[in-house]
């Protein structure tokens, strides 16, 4: 199914694929192309067919050069402009709470670096790279800006922010912004399927119990992280899967889900 003329989406095999497709423009995102970004992913979230999303960009240029900023040049000029309801989008994709990975091929930068800095995994094509640019427009990062040294070191966290200068792929998979590299397209987007692949395998309930409690547990102490996950494992423990796991490797055979 078509979510926009440049956002495509679709399910397959309990995945569903989001792919940014706007590859004159290196896939820089409008408004409307991040609102349709966020239906999209508010979608696959509703669909208990759907298990994972898988996220990227057309054309082998870019993943997505960031925020239209042509766009955003005219909006100043006609009216005082909330940045964070016209892209409320991108917070769609943060609070998914199903897995989601980014598949990226080419640039990746500014408000496209923190589109795959709210997804959980990222694989890339060795020709890419990776940056926040926004000081060089006198802008500040958003996600990015608060996220992102979190993720990797401090030190490079600030290189890559206060230079404005984008890293490559293998500086990016050496410090673990970047998962799995792949030397081409076509092997980068096997090596993302062949991920979320082995995500679908898991227990749904489980799978979204360990994203929830990671997420919000890293930026907790130890003790208050335990607390936090308390109820989400009694939950998880309490359902019907987490009998029909261990019953069907007893069984030797693939366990049926219930998602309950």
């Amino acid at each position: 199914m078509t979510t926009s003329p440049h956002v495509r989406y679709e399910k397959r095999e309990r995945k569903a694929y989001i792919t940014l497709d706007r590859p004159e423009a290196m896939n820089a995102m409008t408004v409307e192309m991040v609102q349709a970004l966020g239906a999209a992913v508010r979608d696959a979230v509703a669909d208990d067919q759907v298990l994972v999303l898988v996220l990227t960009g057309a054309g082998g240029r870019a993943f997505s050069a960031g925020i239209d900023l042509k766009e955003m040049s005219r909006r100043d000029s006609q009216e005082k402009v909330d940045f964070y309801n016209l892209y409320s989008g991108l917070v769609d994709v943060a609070n998914c709470t199903k897995p989601i990975v980014a598949a990226i091929d080419g640039y990746c930068v500014a408000a496209g670096l923190e589109l795959s800095l709210r997804s959980d995994i990222r694989v890339a094509t060795e020709q890419s790279k990776f940056g926040l640019p926004e000081p060089r427009r006198s802008i500040l990062a958003g996600y990015g800006l608060h996220h992102l040294s979190r993720m990797i070191p401090l030190g490079e966290a600030l290189l890559i922010q206060l230079t404005g200068t984008p890293i490559t792929a293998q500086r990016a998979h050496q410090i673990g912004l970047i998962q799995k590299l792949a030397p081409d397209r076509e092997s980068m987007m096997r090596e993302a399927e062949a991920i979320a692949d082995d995500i679908v395998l898991c227990a749904p309930l489980a799978v979204q119990a360990i994203k929830k409690i990671v997420k919000t547990g890293r930026n907790l102490p130890v003790e208050y992280s335990y607390k936090f996950a308390e109820p989400i494992e009694q939950a998880v423990y309490a359902s019907e899967d987490r009998q029909e796991g261990p019953r069907a490797f007893a069984e030797k055979r693939a366990p049926n889900w219930k998602m309950r």
